[in-house]
């Protein structure tokens, strides 16, 4: 075992990144690859499951094995999570008959919500399924492709998503694991951890759906095919793997109730280790990754997208300073915030950019800049926009707080948590410590270490302390704390007197023919 690695690759929704582990946790190789997003329509966003998630996985296996040095044989497990849950239609021979419809940031199945909560009952739903239909299920987004792609649809054998698609070109096996087929809703019972076969008349028939499993369950061994496209040694044990917000989670060390990690990726997305199944009217809750464990859900729907849209539309020069070998552009902008006091000088942002998930629910809901003069700066600005990530997590905690939900511990993870100014700020508008470990590989460390519960390397994921160190706390100041106090009151009411007019402007946008 002392020659023993394991490999673990997560997609993500603008790069995909890679690992080799030794079995002691320590990293050998790293790669990443970035990729694009599409939009074809407001509102819908898409991947390419080929150019982009298995394109990625093949680069970065074959960067992986050349940095390292490490045979292929060498590799004890292979460990697999990406963005999700994502609806992709295969035909009989396994070839995706479209892109990639992606997860709760994909706002294009609202009227199949409305229609589903119709037919079924918002409730009954609810009580089967553990959680409200929103953007982030998949069940109307299949219905979504059944009523407006109907010849796709005629021509579909599975819906898969996306680390399902890449254990697929793997394995040639279809499955999924227990805690992404959650987001199958309303086909998942969460209980039984079984499909509905009741709902197929209104959605799609079960035998649709790939079989269930647990996460470090072995789905698989790489095939013969799959061996000559990826450079891995045919027989490699595959595990199901799983959504990457999970596999960051365990990366970032949740092994005990009360662990939550708060994700600072492309969007926010939360994740707590709970004793029980939580009934939540307002977040989500699933199986975990093992059996008899659970977990509590939240996200919002954009958080680094935020840094990434303000970075490519309005900072032009920093990012040419930075191509020309200069400080790193986010570094820039960062400085700039930190130059604008806690208030970003009066000016408020609703982060809603595209739509909202928890606690709000609504797709229709937009971004604000609200309180511009002609005195505000850029800093100002993108520190706005920086603290009104914080108010809407602030805003998460507090309604977790009243369906009785108080995290222990939060460990922040994620590309957003190399801005220390964010993270200070977050900690001072919420009133939360957020610890933040040395390491900070990401879902790919999970996913390896994932691999090496199911070759039956560790007993148990809450092995993962094993590969964790303790890390800092980053702690909320007092003072800073009471002064935002009026800013996200006003952030709060904010959101409801402009909502009758968010929806407005969409069924406005939508009349004319956008």
């Amino acid at each position: 075992m002392g020659n023993g690695y394991l490999l673990g690759v997560d997609v993500g929704t603008y790069s995909s990144k890679g690992v080799l582990v030794d079995t002691g946790g320590e990293v050998v190789a790293t790669h990443a690859v970035p990729h694009g997003m599409d939009m074809p329509k407001p509102g819908h966003f898409e991947h390419d499951a080929d150019r982009v998630w298995w394109n990625d996985f093949r680069e970065i296996v074959g960067n992986l094995l050349a940095k390292s040095g490490v045979r292929p044989g060498h590799i004890l497990g292979i460990g697999t999570s990406a963005i999700g849950p994502c609806v992709l239609p295969l035909d009989g021979k396994g070839r995706p008959l479209r892109p990639g419809i992606l997860y709760g940031i994909d706002g294009r199945a609202s009227k199949d919500i409305d229609h589903l909560e119709k037919v079924l009952g918002r409730e009954d739903i609810f009580q089967r399924s553990g959680t409200h239909l929103d953007t982030q299920a998949c069940g109307p987004k299949i219905l979504w492709v059944r009523r407006n792609e109907p010849e796709i649809y005629a021509k579909t054998r599975w819906f898969l998503t996306s680390q399902a698609y890449l254990v697929y070109r793997l394995t040639g096996k279809v499955s999924i694991d227990n805690y992404s087929a959650s987001g199958y809703a309303p086909l998942f019972d969460i209980y039984r951890s079984e499909w509905y076969g009741d709902v197929a008349r209104h959605v799609t028939p079960v035998d649709l759906l790939p079989e269930i499993t647990w996460s470090c369950d072995i789905a698989g061994e790489v095939t013969a095919e799959a061996a000559l496209e990826t450079g891995l040694a045919r027989g490699t044990p595959v595990i199901t793997g799983t959504i990457d917000a999970a596999a960051e989670a365990i990366s970032a060390g949740v092994a005990e109730v009360g662990d939550m990690m708060c994700m600072f990726g492309s969007s926010i997305f939360f994740i707590m280790k709970t004793a029980k199944r939580v009934k939540t009217q307002h977040f989500w809750s699933a199986n975990f990754l093992e059996p008899g464990t659970f977990a509590f859900m939240g996200g919002m729907s954009t958080s680094g997208s935020l840094t990434t849209w303000f970075r490519d539309r309005f900072a032009q020069g920093e990012v040419a300073k930075e191509k020309s070998g200069g400080e790193n552009a986010y570094t820039a902008l960062a400085r700039k915030a930190a130059q604008s006091p806690p208030g970003a000088n009066g000016l408020i942002a609703l982060p809603y950019f595209e739509g909202e998930r928890t606690p709000l629910h609504d797709p229709e809901a937009k971004g604000v800049l609200f309180g511009l003069g002609l005195t505000h700066t850029r800093g100002d600005i993108y520190r706005a926009l920086l603290e009104g990530v914080g108010f809407g997590i602030r805003h998460n905690m507090e309604v977790m707080g009243k369906e009785g939900v108080t995290p222990e511990r939060v460990i922040a993870v994620g590309g957003g948590t190399q801005n220390p100014l964010w993270m200070q700020l977050v900690a001072d508008i919420a009133d939360v410590e957020l610890v933040l470990h040395r390491r900070s590989v990401g879902a790919s460390y999970g996913d390896a270490f994932m691999a090496g519960v199911g070759v039956g390397l560790f007993k148990d994921l809450g092995e993962i302390t094993r590969w964790v160190g303790k890390g800092r706390a980053v702690t909320p100041n007092p003072e800073i704390h009471k002064r935002y106090a009026s800013h996200y009151r006003i952030f709060r009411s904010l959101y409801d007197a402009t909502q009758p007019l968010m929806r407005d402007l969409s069924n406005s946008f939508r009349s004319n023919g956008n």
